[in-house]
C-alpha cells in the first residue's frame, strides 16, 4: 500500500509498505480521508520525536473496516488515542488520556497517512453514512480535543472566552462556545482567519481582546502568548493550553499573570468519553467545518501550508 513517512529534507516522502493486518480485537480501516493535525507537522518536524521509525502520521481517519474484530463495512473513525492500559491508577479513575503507558495513532502505530491502518476496535467511534468525509475528519482531533479545552478552561454560562490561534480546532470550539451562549473573542494575526472567525459568531477578532476573560484557549504553539493571555484574564480566569507542543514560556510576573486567583492549565488528549460527547453534539447539530482539499498524493504540501500559515479552517487529505 501507499503511505508517506517523515523525510527531513521534505516533510514526507511516499513509499510502499506492506499491508498491514489486523491483531487480535483490531480492525483494519480502508482510509477514505485523513485530517492535517499540526501535531503532525510537529511530529516530521522532529518537536515530538517519533515513537518508532517510518511512521506514517494522522490521526483524524474516516475510513470503513474491511476485515478484523468489527462489522466489514462500517463506517469509523480513528482519533489519536489508540489504545491505554486500564488498569493504571489514572484509567481506573476515569482519566485515560493520562494513562502511564498509552498508545497513540500516528506516533506509537501508524496513521492515517496510508490507504489503511489498523486500530483497536475499542478505539474507534462508529460514524454516519450521510456526512462528507471530508467534513467529518477534523471532529476526530479538532473538535474532540478542542471540546476537552473548553471543559478545562471552565468557561462560565454566558461568559467571555478568549481564543488565540484559530486554526482547525479553535474554529471548532468557538462554535461550540457561541452554542453555549459564550461571547467569544479571537486573537490571531491571519486576515483570512479574522474574517472566518467574525463569520462564524464571534464577538471580535483583532491583536486583543476588548474586555476582560472569564477563560481563555491557547492552542498556537507559542509559549510567548501564554503570559499575554494570562494578563487579558479577569480575576478568578482560567487559561488551558490546548497544544501537544508549546516553545518555552517567558517569566511569569506573579502579580500581573497569576494573582488573584487566575489559573493555568494543560490539556492532554482526550478520554473516548470526551470522544463520544463531542461526536454526539457535532452530529446532532453539525458545527460549520470549514476544510482545503489535498488529493492523497499532495500530503506533503498540505503539511507545507499549514506550516506556513496557508491553511483557513482544517487541511484534509482525500483518499476515498
Amino acid at each position: 500500500m501507499k503511505a508517506w513517512i517523515p523525510d527531513p529534507d521534505r516533510l514526507l516522502v511516499l513509499v510502499d509498505k506492506p499491508m498491514p493486518e489486523p491483531g487480535v480485537g483490531e480492525v483494519l480501516v480502508q482510509v477514505e480521508a485523513c485530517g492535517v493535525c499540526r501535531t503532525d507537522l510537529h511530529l516530521v518536524e522532529g518537536d515530538l520525536p517519533p515513537r518508532h521509525p517510518a511512521i506514517s502520521p494522522g490521526h483524524q481517519v474516516v475510513g470503513r473496516v474491511v476485515s478484523g474484530d468489527g462489522d466489514v463495512g462500517q463506517r469509523v473513525g480513528v482519533a489519536w488515542l489508540r489504545w491505554t492500559c486500564g488498569a493504571c491508577r489514572f484509567c481506573l479513575d476515569g482519566k485515560e488520556n493520562l494513562c502511564l503507558s498509552s498508545a497513540h495513532t500516528g506516533w506509537d502505530a501508524d496513521g492515517g497517512y496510508a490507504e489503511y491502518l489498523t486500530v483497536p476496535a475499542a478505539y474507534v467511534y462508529a460514524l454516519p453514512e450521510g456526512p462528507p468525509a471530508e467534513k467529518l475528519a477534523p471532529l476526530l482531533c479538532a473538535g474532540i480535543v478542542g471540546y476537552r479545552a473548553l471543559l478545562r478552561c471552565d468557561l462560565p454560562e454566558g461568559g467571555r472566552l478568549g481564543v488565540y490561534g484559530f486554526g482547525a480546532s479553535a474554529h471548532l470550539t468557538a462554535q461550540a462556545a457561541i452554542a453555549q451562549g459564550a461571547v467569544v473573542h479571537v486573537v490571531t494575526r491571519s486576515r483570512a482567519a479574522r474574517g472566518l472567525a467574525l463569520e462564524l459568531g464571534a464577538a471580535s477578532a483583532g491583536d486583543r481582546p476588548p474586555e476582560p476573560l472569564d477563560s481563555a484557549l491557547l492552542f498556537a504553539p507559542v509559549g510567548d502568548l501564554v503570559p499575554v493571555a494570562l494578563a487579558a484574564l479577569d480575576r478568578g480566569g482560567t487559561l488551558a493550553v490546548a497544544g501537544i507542543h508549546l516553545t518555552d514560556i517567558p517569566p511569569l510576573n506573579y502579580e500581573r499573570h497569576l494573582f488573584q486567583e487566575r489559573t493555568l492549565r494543560s490539556v492532554t488528549a482526550n478520554t473516548r468519553a470526551d470522544g463520544r460527547a463531542y461526536l454526539d453534539l457535532a452530529l446532532g447539530r453539525p458545527p460549520h467545518v470549514t476544510t482545503t482539499r489535498y488529493p492523497f498524493d499532495r500530503a506533503a504540501s498540505a503539511l507545507r501550508d499549514l506550516a506556513d500559515g496557508q491553511v483557513n479552517g482544517a487541511a484534509v487529505l482525500m483518499l476515498g
